[in-house]
């Protein structure tokens, strides 16, 4: 059974999903605990479910990377990113570019969702970027997360059709759409063996 850690920022749609998936007891990996920046309205999916939910604020700490070191610690507090089977730490709209030490201790089993089809929209604000070029396609990416802005290998894509008048809000709901069984397939998949991350041992 993987273990996994999920990370978010806000009202936690994908955190649902994947709690929704994990109590299937088929599917093969638990939710060990839930982390945030913020008091994110998210949390109370965790909690409601009954899985372990911290926050640790970035404005607690004196520094970027020592705001991560207190983050990964708190994760391998629930057997995530350590021993022999280190479980995936899973990125599910965390607003937070994570410091390279946070990175380094747990990539390649880390693992982000992104509103676009990566190499193509990188950074915060993919929709809205992805409608200023005039894209006529669009999607989403679950990627590894490196010590880049969204430049990890990319693990899967889900492709949607922009279509005209389309508003930046509207775009983005449909991506969400495609993002949620995206992210839970991904994470079945890497659970199962089926789909190996780039380096991982």
């Amino acid at each position: 059974m993987l273990k996994i850690a999920v990370l978010i920022s806000g009202g936690g749609s994908n955190l649902k999903a994947l709690i929704d998936a994990t109590a299937d007891p088929d599917f093969p990996a638990e939710i060990a605990c839930v982390g945030s920046d913020t008091d994110a309205p998210g949390l109370e999916h965790a909690r409601a479910a009954g899985i372990p939910a911290f926050v640790v604020r970035p404005r607690d700490s004196d520094s970027r990377e020592a705001w991560g070191e207190v983050l990964a610690a708190a994760i391998q507090e629930h057997h995530v990113g350590t021993g022999p089977h280190p479980g995936l730490v899973v990125s599910a709209g965390l607003m937070r570019i994570l410091p390279p030490g946070f990175v380094r201790a747990f990539s390649p089993r880390l693992i982000n969702t992104h509103p676009a089809l990566l190499p193509a929209f990188p950074g915060a604000h993919a929709v809205r970027d992805a409608l200023a070029a005039g894209a006529e396609r669009t999607g989403v990416t679950v990627h590894v997360i490196d010590e880049g802005v969204d430049t990890g290998p990319v693990l899967r894509q889900a492709a949607v059709d922009v279509r005209p008048g389309e508003t930046e809000a509207e775009l983005h709901e449909r991506i969400k759409q495609l993002e949620r069984p995206l992210l839970v397939q991904t994470v079945r998949e890497i659970a199962l063996g089926e789909l190996a991350l780039p380096g991982a041992r």
